[in-house]
């Protein structure tokens, strides 16, 4: 029976991650995976679709905003060739997961894995075969699978994001499920070439966890699209037809049917927990199947970690992989940092324009603190989101008044993702809005909007 300090199940971003970190704390490691290495993020998830979406804000350039750039002539966009980049891309990352693994002398096993005891592993391989792996530590990255509505089952035009990702064309209509990040950055990308998108989602706005002035402006950039949403609607059915589908919803207690070629349900996930073993080593879960964990990410068994999507915290590829730091930190009785707030962790939705945000929501903010600041700078008196051409948006900063550390950030806009970290590290370490106002940026960049928004929680914004 072969032995490792470390066997991880699972090499999505918080599994390879994880097995990297605890190799390189000189344990030895194995990573035991069916198909997916790199995970759904890599293959059917957040790599392929960025790709495709970077195929639709250029569609929109040559089609939606041609003149404003002074493009001439006959142009076509090719969902083909978006999809082909997307599998190159995917791809090529998936290689470059096996190469990490080799350069850390990490084992992978091809196969699935399920707990024997509180010490051994058995492994059924993909080519038949069986190993035993006994370890000292296990850390569980699983993952989750999307759900589905109660009743409606899959086919070729009910579908989740795993199937409608790998098709090479876009439907011609399409009636999308759910109005979190998934749906958003779908109702995006199809919009763009020429799919009829109507988006249902069963709270009264889009994305119903973020802020409501965020949700609010998205929803009108995806209705200026030609978006048709409806809120505060509830699927009583979908009718499979060869034809084409119907949507059957409950708006405002009024029954109404929508029509369309192909169905996407997006409405979250469900954790891959249920095959693994768990009892045989006392891994206890929520009802709802996700692996209950602390700020180490152990777990109720003392030798047994778990990371990622199935442990339901903070479903987002990022956050696993900053689980999965802890996990192999804290095996390794290395110095780590716990998570003991997900709220304060960054999300992103790479919609047109990108919503971007950590933390309270300024009606949450209310709520739990009372007394906050409120500053807010449009992107439209930004010179670069001018000279981007893409002046839509805002970048909104709550502090508490005493002493101007963050309580949340919520921004949209151009690219307004990769103006979080400056944001998420202030809230962690307790720089104010002071300090971050005397941060000098570079001009002109987007990030100057947060440069301003910081001026303006202390009632002097330069640029406004």
């Amino acid at each position: 029976m072969e032995r490792f300090d470390v066997v991880v199940l699972g090499a999505g971003p918080g599994g390879y991650t994880a097995a990297i970190r605890a190799a390189q704390l000189g344990r030895s490691v194995a990573i035991v995976e069916p198909s997916m290495w790199g995970g759904v993020c890599l293959n059917i998830g957040c790599i392929p679709t960025k790709a495709l979406l970077r195929h639709a804000e250029i569609a929109d350039l040559v089609t939606v905003h041609r003149d404003r750039f002074g493009l001439r002539g006959e142009m076509t966009v090719d969902y083909g060739v978006a999809f082909a980049r997307s599998r190159e891309v995917a791809d090529g990352r998936v290689k470059g997961v096996h190469y990490l693994m080799r350069k850390h002398g990490i084992v992978e096993l091809h196969g699935k894995g399920r707990f024997r005891d509180a010490r051994t592993i058995d492994v059924v391989l993909n080519d038949g075969g069986r190993r035993a792996l006994r370890f000292g530590d296990a850390i569980v990255a699983t993952g989750a699978t999307p759900a589905m509505l109660t009743g409606i089952n899959r086919s070729d035009r009910v579908v989740t994001y795993e199937a409608l990702i790998m098709r090479d064309a876009p439907p011609p209509s399409i009636v999308i499920v759910g109005g979190g990040a998934i749906g958003v950055e779908f109702a995006t990308l199809l919009s763009s070439f020429g799919t009829s998108v109507t988006l249902v989602e069963a709270q009264p706005r889009l994305l119903p966890n973020e802020d409501a002035e965020v949700a609010i402006a998205l929803e009108k950039a995806l209705s200026a699209r030609g978006v048709t949403i409806v809120t505060g609607a509830t699927v009583q059915e979908i009718a499979d037809g060869r034809d084409g589908t119907s949507v059957v919803v409950d708006h405002d207690g009024l029954s109404r049917t929508i029509a369309a070629d192909t169905v996407l349900v997006a409405i979250g996930f469900r954790p891959n927990s249920a095959a693994l073993g768990l009892d045989a080593v006392g891994v206890q879960c929520t009802p709802r199947g996700a692996i209950e964990i602390d700020d180490s990410m152990r777990t109720s068994a003392s030798n047994v970690w778990a990371i990622g999507d199935v442990t339901a915290k903070l479903q987002l590829a990022h956050v696993a992989e900053a689980q999965g730091m802890v996990a192999a930190e804290s095996i390794a009785s290395a110095p780590t940092t716990p998570i003991t707030d997900y709220r304060i962790l960054p999300r992103a939705v790479f919609s047109t324009p990108q919503v971007a945000s950590f933390g309270l929501t300024e009606e949450q903010a209310r709520t739990e603190v009372g007394a906050i600041v409120v500053s807010r700078f449009p992107l439209a008196a930004s010179g670069r989101a001018h000279a981007l051409g893409a002046p839509e948006g805002f970048v909104k900063l709550i502090a508490e008044p005493q002493h101007g550390e963050l309580l949340g950030a919520h921004l949209v806009g151009a690219e307004v993702s990769e103006l979080l970290p400056e944001l998420t590290l202030a809230a962690q370490y307790e720089i104010s809005a002071a300090e971050i106002a005397r941060n000098v940026h570079v001009h002109p960049s987007m990030s100057e909007a947060v440069l301003e928004a910081a001026h303006g929680v202390l009632g002097q914004p330069i640029n406004l």
